[in-house]
């Protein structure tokens, strides 16, 4: 074939040859390489047709690791001088980019020997490309020529101009295109190019501006993030000449523009010729460009931020900082002529909203200070400028406006964090003003943004806070008032807890902030007022926020748990034990709020020990609650001993603690020994089966839960959930106390479930909540007895009377927990399980529902909306085909917690599977408006949303429904609930 005279069939013997190449290069030894190099160099003067199997031989040849010096360029050369690459098919000249690129990155020496030849060969292979595939290629040849300094001699402006024709990039890629290249790809390839030598400088700035004032927004972007990029290889030297004409064409267009992007764009750009210019070296001679320019965009800008209309006072100040914020040196040529003008025009302007405007202004250059850290006592304008800039953010801070106010405060932070800037009396000032906000300021955002300040500047100052801050806060909150309303003074008590709190961000201050706090709930707990139930929880809220505060330091950590914890068990078991003999003493704190309240502070406390010092403490905690043991506590001579697991009607408040004892050993790491373990949880199963207080029993479930989910996998395990299972079992299958042994199940869900005890009948209490928590705490371990449980719930789907309390228990399975059984507080929680749990009890609730007769069949339907509600929407999508039906007949349910929990997984699917619900659409309409009118407000909120989502189906489905839901939505747009309203008003406006 090679040596036939037909030049298709030597194509097809040359073709051979070459794939046969590219199979078994790495076979070759060099005199053959060599031999088969001289003989595809002389075929590359052979016919056309030949030429695209000739390529692919060169190729394979290439990639051999025994190429003899010198046959690299001899290959390259004869391509050069044979091959008129851009007459060739995409694939052939995908081949020669593939030669070249195989060749500099293994005879990079060889080829740099060809000096400016080889580049400007290679500008002719390039010349005129046009394939987005070929070109990502090309351009990366270009940039490794560049970058690995191959010689470009006099071809400087031809390698320019061979890549700067495609810019800017104006690509659409094909739809469906297998290959992949978007657009940014090339425009960033492109770039890279462009912006890797200042050598193109002459070319490529006059192209830049020249873009810039382009009509294409794309165009604009393009060439300003490309000087953006090229500004970070380009001096002074490049710069000089365009100077001037970029400065106009920036500042037109962020005086001009209408767009965000360019406008960021063209900041973006300013900043990095200031940056640019502050990197030069000067020297006596030479000019100092960054001065000069800056110079030029002062005498630009600053007369506009003294203009009465202050029409370009933002596009200016925005102009100034993006200068400023490039180096120290910019910073400080930019601020010593504009800070003394708005520190004068702030005096200048009366008003509030134009006040506003020039701080925000002032606090733009102060922030940007902030690059810097310590404020430079010799060359810095903001400290011969202290005494004003302190007087005008003190003025803000008591300027009526609210909106002022706010940006003050915010001012005040950035103060506060440069060091060295805040005098001593300075920060007294600071300390006043933040405290008079906090507390006294009627507007909600002054206060809350002031002890936010308050808690950002506490770190940075802490002696400041903990002697100045602190003692204030804590006179305010012990003084009484005669002449305040009981109202007044609650809120303002309220404020100084949320003050306390938001300081105590360092340990110094933490060990100041918690006695007090300690002290309050104290006095609050000895007094009788009827607001002293929510005055121990607004305490406990602020000793919650601390803890949070305190976690990731150690040292601070452990000095709230060892107050805190003791503190709040000794003040909780005082008030138990006095129960009996004092009723009123003490009664705010055995409260179910307050001591829900507790339960996150010992929590928080507690979570983040380590293990030697969470093991000390559980040394005290657990005995404390088996044996009474009261010796750690502060102040422990109590009326009577403390026995919570002890019978009795008069030891009723002393098990309410159970929930404290919950609280600390359900968040201790899961390494943490617990004593007397095994004994503990028989006292937690036994409690929570006899107890007749709903929420004993419930927090004994639940800490017993807890235990089990982390106590480790064995014999011991085994035993004590065959006991829990052996007290359950009868409580489910009796009569008289199947109810009790389900009614709090519904704990999870406390909201949509308020006052169905009472329509269910029969007494809450006893068995009720250990079913639900043991199967809980089980199925998030994958425990094999979970399976065993789940089927006893499943069953009981079918009982007329427990069948929906029962499938409200399917909310409790999959819900996050908000107490025990969640990772922050260790539980064992693998990954996935809510999908497992859907795997494993879906197909059983599916087949359930069509074997139910037509009483529980809604039964069926809740525990269904219950899980797919919990599950994680990519994997409820795949499902969707096969469970939609049973969703649109779950609508029909009268049972509003059905309705209600349908709608919320509904509303996501029509955003996320557009294509299968269209399928349902003339139901779904149907549904959504009927449900529009129901007698429950959160059904009608819930169906207006999806009627809503319906439009994110393709219009060609929606058309035909359009004038029915516009005319049904005017119904609910005069409903009487403003929340229905709103939802109406939006939907129906969307339709």
């Amino acid at each position: 074939c090679l040596e036939n005279t037909d030049p298709r069939t030597r194509g097809r013997g040359i073709q051979l040859l070459s794939r046969v190449l590219l199979q078994c290069n790495s076979l070759l030894q060099e005199k053959e390489v060599l031999h088969l190099v001289l003989f595809y160099e002389n075929r590359l003067q052979d016919h056309h047709l030949v030429i695209p199997s000739v390529l692919q031989g060169l190729r394979a040849l290439s990639m051999c690791e025994v190429l003899s010096p010198g046959l690299a360029v001899s290959v390259l050369k004869a391509i050069f001088q044979e091959v008129h690459v851009q007459s060739l098919m995409q694939l052939d000249r995908h081949t020669v980019y593939s030669i070249i690129t195989n060749f500099m990155g293994t005879r990079e020496e060889e080829l740099k020997g060809l000096g400016a030849d080889f580049t400007f060969g290679f500008i002719q292979v390039m010349d005129g490309e046009k394939d987005p595939r070929n070109l990502l290629v090309a351009f990366q040849i270009v940039h490794d020529l560049i970058t690995k300094n191959y010689a470009l001699g006099p071809f400087v402006e031809e390698l320019f101009e061979v890549t700067s024709c495609y810019f800017p990039i104006d690509f659409t890629p094909p739809p469906n295109d297998p290959h992949g290249i978007q657009r940014e790809d090339l425009i960033l390839s492109l770039r890279a190019v462009l912006a890797s030598t200042p050598q193109f400088a002459e070319f490529l700035l006059p192209l830049l501006i020249e873009k810039m004032d382009s009509d294409l927004q794309s165009a604009k972007l393009d060439s300003l993030q490309t000087l953006t990029a090229c500004c970070a290889i380009y001096g002074q030297k490049e710069l000089q000449e365009f100077l001037p004409s970029l400065w106009s064409s920036l500042r037109r267009e962020v005086f001009q523009t209408a767009s965000e992007k360019v406008e960021a764009e063209c900041l973006a750009a300013l900043h990095g010729l200031s940056a640019c210019l502050s990197r030069s070296v000067l020297s006596s001679d030479t000019e100092d460009l960054l001065d000069s320019f800056l110079g030029s965009i002062l005498q630009d800008c600053r007369h506009h931020l003294c203009e009465p209309d202050m029409k370009l006072v933002w596009p200016s100040a925005k102009l100034l900082q993006a200068a400023a914020g490039a180096s120290l040196r910019a910073y400080h040529r930019v601020t010593r002529s504009v800070l003394p003008l708005l520190l004068e025009q702030y005096t200048k302007h009366p008003q509030s909203s134009q006040r506003r405007t020039i701080l925000e202004m002032l606090l733009g250059f102060l922030e940007l200070q902030q690059k810097w850290g310590h404020v430079e006592e010799d060359e810095s304008t903001l400290l011969s400028l202290r005494a004003p800039i302190c007087s005008v953010v003190f003025s803000a801070l008591t300027d009526p406006s609210v909106q002022l106010q706010l940006v003050g405060i915010r001012a005040l932070i950035v103060l506060g964090s440069l060091q060295g800037f805040l005098s001593p009396s300075d920060l007294e000032l600071v300390v006043d003003h933040l405290i008079r906000l906090a507390l006294h300021e009627e507007d909600s955002q002054s206060s809350e943004a002031a002890m936010e300040a308050a808690g950002s500047l506490a770190p940075i100052y802490p002696k400041v806070f903990s002697g100045h801050m602190v003692p204030r806060l804590e006179e305010e909150l012990q003084s009484e008032r005669e002449e305040e309303s009981s109202r007044d003074h609650c809120s303002l008590q309220q404020r100084c807890l949320q003050a306390l709190a938001a300081v105590s961000i360092h340990t110094s201050i933490v060990r100041e902030t918690v006695p007090v706090l300690l002290q309050h709930l104290r006095k609050v707990q000895k007094g009788s007022k009827a607001r002293n139930a929510q005055d121990v929880v607004s305490v406990c809220q602020s000793l919650h926020r601390v803890a949070l505060q305190c976690q990731q330091d150690a040292e601070g950590c452990w000095y709230y748990h060892q107050t805190v914890v003791p503190c709040l068990l000794a003040m909780a078991v005082q008030a138990a034990t006095q129960e009996s003999t004092h009723p009123l003493l003490g009664k705010a704190l055995l409260e179910e709020e307050v001591l829900a309240a507790m339960v996150p502070v010992i929590s928080a406390a507690t979570t983040h020990l380590s293990p030697e010092l969470a093991a000390q403490s559980v040394s005290h905690v657990v005995p404390l609650f088996l044996d009474g043991e009261v010796s750690f506590l502060p102040q422990n001579s109590f009326p009577c001993s403390f026995q919570p697991f002890e019978d009795g009607e008069c030891l009723e408040a002393q098990r309410r603690l159970v929930v404290l004892l919950m609280a600390f050993v359900c968040s201790l790491p899961r390494n943490v020994a617990i004593p007397q373990q095994e004994r503990l949880l028989r006292e937690l199963l036994a409690l929570s089966c006899s107890c007749n207080c709903p929420f004993t029993a419930t927090t004994a479930a639940k800490c017993f839960a807890g235990l089990v989910n982390k106590h480790p996998a064995g014999q011991q395990l085994d035993e004590i959930l065959q006991l829990a299972v052996n007290r359950m079992e009868p409580g489910l299958a009796e009569g008289p106390r199947q109810t009790q042994a389900l009614t709090l199940l519904l704990w999870v869900r406390p909201a949509l479930d308020a006052g169905r005890g009472e329509r269910q009948g029969g007494r809450p209490g006893a068995d009720s909540a250990l079913p639900a928590q043991v199967t809980k705490a089980l199925v998030l371990r994958y425990h094999p007895l979970s399976s065993r449980l789940t089927d006893k719930l499943l069953g009981l789907l079918g009982d007329v009377e427990l069948g929906p309390a029962a499938a409200d228990g399917f909310s409790l399975l999959m819900a996050e927990s908000p107490d025990v059984l969640h990772k922050d507080c260790h539980a064992d929680v693998r990954i996935m399980f809510r999908q497992r749990f859907f795997t494993d009890n879906v197909p059983k609730l599916v087949q359930g529902f069509h074997g139910a007769g037509p009483d529980v069949k809604a039964n069926y339907l809740k525990g269904l909306s219950h899980v797919l509600n919990h599950l994680p929407k990519p994997v409820l999508v795949t499902e969707l085909p096969t469970l939609l039906s049973l969703l649109l007949e779950a609508l029909s349910c009268s049972d509003r917690v059905v309705q209600l929990s349908t709608l919320s997984c509904l509303q996501p699917l029509l955003l996320e599977a557009p294509q299968i619900m269209s399928l349902h659409v003339d139901t779904l309409v149907t549904k959504f408006l009927s449900l529009a009118s129901s007698p429950t407000m959160a059904v009608r909120i819930a169906a207006l949303r999806c009627a809503h989502a319906l439009t994110s189906l393709p219009t060609t489905v929606l058309l035909p429904y359009k004038a029915r839901v516009i005319r049904a939505l005017a119904k609910p747009l005069d409903d009487k609930k403003r929340l229905v309203r709103k939802e109406a008003v939006a939907a129906r406006g969307e339709w």
